[in-house]
């Protein structure tokens, strides 16, 4: 069976693909595929493994032979999964591979928020510390996470998994209820802002929680909060959070996302020169255990539709 990876360098070059060599397929791993190549790579396939390359309807209907796709990935925003369900085409996608990997990521943020980390760190870096009359520099704000409060959206596997962390540090944990439902056990995102110290985003993007985070939402915050997004840049209204930043309504934020990605040189979060703002260029994923994970669980999902077939 032939099978083609459309964008092997998106994973780390660093990757081994050795998962897939066991298996009864023919693989040529292109590093990336622009979309006039598209329809040349795939026209003779029957398995398209894909991270991030879009594979509409156009292009899927020029691989007569296509029977499986691999998303290489959570989402499977960029494949159209009706065509493939309508012309018998299996799609599966990876999940659960970067739980610790995220937990970790969006922790440190926190940390970094919490202590000053990146202001604190460039005083020393620019002589700051060597020139103060004093045996350290308090010129950052730092604060304890132990007693205080954090408000986190969307408690799959991630979210549980930064609460195990967040309470290992003595903090108190809510989860909200799902937007635009109610629940017994969760109280609504718009009663819990006010009384959040910290408010962390691990929910899919969605019509329901598209700009979740907007400006009213941001104007309930308290302007202590914190707020962290390792889910999706679409989450949040960017413009809001700039004019929030700006004016001190809130009191950091870290992102590990945003609505376009790669963002232009333009966007408006990158514009910022803010001791309390953090990116981080989508990397929460990317320790090389949760990216190994990933090909391993790709590969046993390839070879249990071999089998099956």
């Amino acid at each position: 069976m032939r099978a083609v990876v459309l964008d092997g360098d998106s994973l780390g070059t660093d990757l081994s693909l050795r998962e897939f060599e066991s298996l009864p397929i023919t693989l040529t791993r292109y590093p990336t595929t622009s979309p006039e190549q598209i329809n040349e790579r795939i026209c003779d396939a029957e398995i398209v493994l894909v991270n991030k390359v879009v594979l509409n309807a156009d292009a899927l209907g020029q691989a007569e032979k296509l029977r499986y796709v691999g998303v290489l990935a959570t989402g499977t925003n960029n494949v159209d999964t009706e065509y493939c369900q309508q012309h018998g085409i299996r799609v599966n996608n990876v999940d659960g591979y970067g739980t610790d990997s995220v937990a970790q990521h969006a922790m440190m943020l926190l940390l970094n928020l919490a202590t000053s980390f990146a202001p604190t760190t460039q005083q020393v870096k620019q002589g700051d510390w060597s020139r103060s009359p004093y045996f350290c520099l308090l010129d950052n704000p730092v604060i304890e996470l132990a007693g205080k409060h954090l408000v986190i959206v969307g408690y799959g596997t991630l979210g549980q998994r930064f609460a195990e962390l967040a309470r290992a540090f003595g903090m108190k944990v809510s989860v909200a209820a799902r937007p635009g439902t109610t629940s017994a056990e969760r109280r609504a995102l718009d009663d819990l802002l006010p009384e959040a110290d910290v408010v962390s985003l691990h929910c899919q993007l969605s019509q329901q929680t598209e700009k979740l985070i907007n400006a009213e939402r941001l104007a309930l915050i308290k302007p202590s909060a914190l707020l962290i997004n390792t889910a999706r840049g679409g989450l949040i209204d960017e413009t809001a959070l700039v004019t929030a930043l700006n004016e001190g309504q809130i009191a950091g934020a870290a992102l590990d996302t945003l609505s376009v990605e790669p963002p232009p040189a333009d966007h408006p979060l990158l514009q910022l020169d803010l001791p309390n703002l953090l990116i981080t260029p989508h990397s929460a994923w990317s320790a090389i255990e949760a990216r190994q994970r990933l090909v391993q669980i790709a590969a046993e999902r390839l070879q249990a539709f071999i089998e099956a077939d």
